[in-house]
């Protein structure tokens, strides 16, 4: 009974977040295809619930600021999503301004346009308000009945000696790399909350894990004119992206984060590795050194299998009940409505402006044509742009890249623009009103790093594709 209780949730959480189904769109995840029926069925009006959305964040907020009602003293809840300081009261009236210039099509075309605002509001919140209804309620399924600590026991050796992270983390790249980015974000983000991660652990699975579905990289592949190379693109995808994951985690800015547990959080829940040194030396090693020490003889360890079983239904005993799931559920849902869709809103509009109507993009790409050119990737100096204005937005890349005639070039821009993962529309907002200490520089060079380690790998990758 008690393996029930870990092994049927657990299961739903691999149908629901890790399996991938093909689909007329092609492959997809439980919840994309959530999702992408939920979107179907609201149709047009997504848009404007999104709109309403901000605008209720806004004016509660101002409500809380101004009048300071008793309910928003009280710990937890609403009360704490909308009692923020005064930048965040300002960045979401903001949002609601944004919002409202986009929907009526009132204000500068730099806000209002297509490319830009239009992007965030039609294309980017409208996924963000419908994934997270689903992910706030499904996710524990994934990750409180013991699935986690189970993989985890499984992959210690290998995560930690590869990625310098903890087993555990191996069911959240899963989720992260199979589903989508913004879902390995919040999976990440909760568990460093509750003491499972590290601020440098949570730090390098959100910035080498959370990639773009595959089924948006099929999308990229496709606007970039290179539909047909799609295996080898997402091949080119996988090896750059484990290229950037074993080297990350051993360079500034990511080895320099602490191995510091939350402040704020639970005690860590660590039962996989809190005696590193000695499980280290594994099941083996450990008996043999019991057997052969003197003093009482000491039990030998269990093997992997059963004690990864072990840790799952301990773990499962402890989920929480149908009450607290379901408060927890609404809790983090409100959270992302009323806190990071009016972030998004502004950082992603702003943004997306900055790359489509000025050229600062294309000064700060400079240095980047003489890396180009050591690629041999021709068209250099159009294919320096495309490399940094992804830190904007990811598709923007390939936008600025579907004029340039080589294949390859576009090839490499494409796989850029998956690959390279910090993007402030989506990923950088998140991250920075997360409770990890991450700054604006820090994603910054994090993103150029991972373009200077990943884009040779596609590069070659393409070259051998193409044979120029």
């Amino acid at each position: 009974m008690r393996t029930l209780r870990f092994a049927l949730p657990s299961l739903l959480g691999v149908a629901i977040f890790l399996v991938p189904y093909p689909t007329a769109d092609g492959v997809n995840i439980g919840l994309g295809i959530l999702t992408d029926a939920t979107k179907a069925l609201l149709g047009d009006s997504l848009r404007m619930i999104v709109g309403v959305i901000v605008c209720v964040s806004a004016a509660l907020s101002l409500f809380v600021a101004v009048a300071r009602p008793a309910w928003s003293r009280r710990p937890g809840g609403l009360a704490a999503v909308l009692a923020g300081s005064g930048t965040s009261v300002a960045v979401r009236v903001v949002a609601a301004a944004v919002a409202c210039m986009i929907l009526f099509g009132a204000g500068p075309a730099w806000i209002t346009s297509a490319d830009t605002g239009g992007v965030i509001l039609n294309d980017l919140m409208t996924v963000i308000v419908v994934v997270f209804v689903f992910a706030s309620f499904l996710l524990p399924v994934l990750t409180d009945y013991g699935l986690m600590e189970f993989i985890g026991t499984l992959a210690r050796r290998v995560f930690r000696s590869l990625f310098r992270l903890p087993g555990r983390a191996a069911a959240d790249g899963a989720a992260s790399w199979f589903g989508s980015s913004i879902v390995g974000l919040v999976i990440t983000t909760e568990q460093y909350d509750r003491g499972h991660y590290t601020e440098r652990e949570a730090l390098v699975i959100a910035l080498n894990f959370s990639i773009v579905s595959v089924a948006f990289a099929k999308v990229v592949a496709d606007f970039a004119g290179v539909g047909e190379h799609f295996p080898a693109l997402y091949g080119a995808v996988i090896a750059s992206g484990m290229a950037a994951a074993v080297i990350m985690p051993r360079i500034p800015p990511l080895s320099r984060k602490a191995d510091r547990f939350a402040a704020t959080g639970p005690a860590p829940e660590r039962p996989i590795d809190l005696d590193r040194s000695r499980l280290s030396q594994g099941p083996e090693r450990a008996g043999e050194h019991a057997a052969t020490a003197p003093g009482p003889r000491v039990r030998p360890q269990p093997g992997v299998l059963s004690r990864g079983l072990r840790l799952a239904t301990e773990r499962a005993d402890r989920a929480p009940g149908p009450r607290a799931l379901l408060r927890h559920g609404v809790r983090t849902t409100c959270d992302i409505w009323f806190g990071l869709l009016p972030l998004v809103m502004v950082i992603g509009t702003f943004a997306l402006a900055v790359a489509n109507h000025t050229p600062v993009f294309t000064w700060l790409s400079y240095p980047l044509v003489p890396f180009a050119e050591l690629l041999r990737l021709p068209e250099a100096a159009a294919a320096a742009p495309a490399l940094l204005v992804g830190f904007a937005d990811q598709f923007l890349p390939v936008i600025l890249g579907q004029s340039i005639e080589s294949e390859v070039t576009r090839f490499v821009i494409a796989c850029a623009s998956v690959t390279q993962l910090v993007y402030m529309s989506e990923v950088g907002a998140y991250l920075l009103k997360s409770t990890l200490p991450v700054s604006l520089l820090d994603l910054f060079v994090v993103f150029l790093l991972r373009t200077v380690i990943t884009v040779p790998v596609c590069a070659v990758i393409g070259h051998l594709l193409f044979l120029t």
